[in-house]
């Protein structure tokens, strides 16, 4: 008797926090939203501003970026991770904070099942460039240096298990090279040792070598992404030039996981609704960045994640060995 009891009082408990849930959730927002950036200015927020600063318009309620960098994105994203889930708090995502930093960091104790992807919103462009004056004058004239030189080219990126070194890593496993990886505390550090000649590449952001490409110092070699981005047209993706590899870098929303799927389409449609407004304004923007709008819906960027939890994980595993 006692257990039909407690049973009664389970089953009513979970039916009144459904009901709670499905109240907040028709309600949702009914205060300010923060999406923490869990970085310094200038690369993840500039992906997302001209998307979030507009989004109050279709929400009603403001929407503020929180800065909580450290760790790689890991510690803004792990608080994120362990907030309440009511579409209140989200994060500002990107493979190298959701997927990266947990599989590389053993401290870090979230995983990417502990988000729920909203929505990408931009494309940041990822590549390898080397100097103008190089005596390569293409990747694959470089890769055919590279096989007869084994560990005779240094490429420079922004950390040591971070994005941009594990996407160069995955790359000469798939061309079959081995490259000396030189680490930098950052972006700007990285590509002035390519700008000094202390290295021979670097694998990187476009947003550090925009002015540099621009001003003919530097050269693109590739693009990493699976198709050619508009800001650089002429310039080939990896998989073009016969490598079977291409990740794009997208950068979007999440939330934590177990957040409504009536909150999470909520702000989903905003987004959406953000970019059928003002979609030129948009590109125009993410353009001085190299980079372009990229929206998918939650199911497609949960899609996107998963694969690049797969690849990563590949790339984690050959360097720990």
């Amino acid at each position: 008797m006692r257990t039909k009891w407690v049973r009664t009082l389970i089953a009513a408990a979970v039916t009144s926090m459904a009901a709670f849930n499905a109240a907040a959730a028709t309600d949702f927002p009914n205060k300010q939203v923060q999406v923490v950036i869990p970085f310094q200015p200038g690369d993840t927020d500039n992906m997302l501003r001209p998307f979030l600063d507009r989004m109050n318009e279709f929400l009603g309620q403001h929407v503020i970026l929180n800065y909580r960098p450290g760790a790689g994105g890991g510690i803004g994203a792990g608080a994120v991770a362990n907030s309440t889930p009511d579409g209140y708090t989200l994060v500002g995502t990107s493979p190298g904070s959701i997927v990266v930093v947990p599989l590389a960091n053993k401290d870090i104790k979230y995983t990417p099942d502990a988000f729920e992807p909203v929505a990408s919103l931009a494309e940041g462009g990822l590549m390898l460039v080397g100097p103008a004056d190089s005596k390569w004058k293409s990747l694959n004239e470089l890769i055919e240096y590279s096989r007869k030189n084994p560990e005779g080219v240094t490429f420079s990126s922004s950390g040591a298990m971070g994005i941009t070194h594990l996407l160069a890593e995955a790359f000469t496993d798939t061309a079959d090279v081995k490259w000396r990886h030189i680490p930098y505390q950052g972006s700007g550090p990285a590509i002035t040792a390519l700008l000094g000649g202390h290295v021979d590449l670097a694998s990187t952001a476009i947003a550090p070598v925009r002015a540099h490409i621009d001003a003919g110092t530097l050269k693109p070699l590739a693009v990493f992404g699976v198709e050619r981005l508009k800001a650089y047209p002429d310039v080939p993706t990896l998989k073009e030039l016969g490598y079977d590899i291409g990740s794009p870098t997208y950068y979007g929303i999440s939330a934590p996981a177990g957040t409504p799927k009536e909150v999470v389409d909520k702000i989903y449609k905003a987004a959406e609704q953000v970019v059928a407004k003002y979609e030129d304004d948009i590109a125009k923007n993410l353009a001085t960045f190299g980079a372009q709008i990229k929206l998918l819906n939650p199911e497609d960027y949960k899609a996107y994640l998963k694969q690049q939890r797969e690849l990563f994980s590949k790339a984690v595993e050959k360097l720990n060995k």
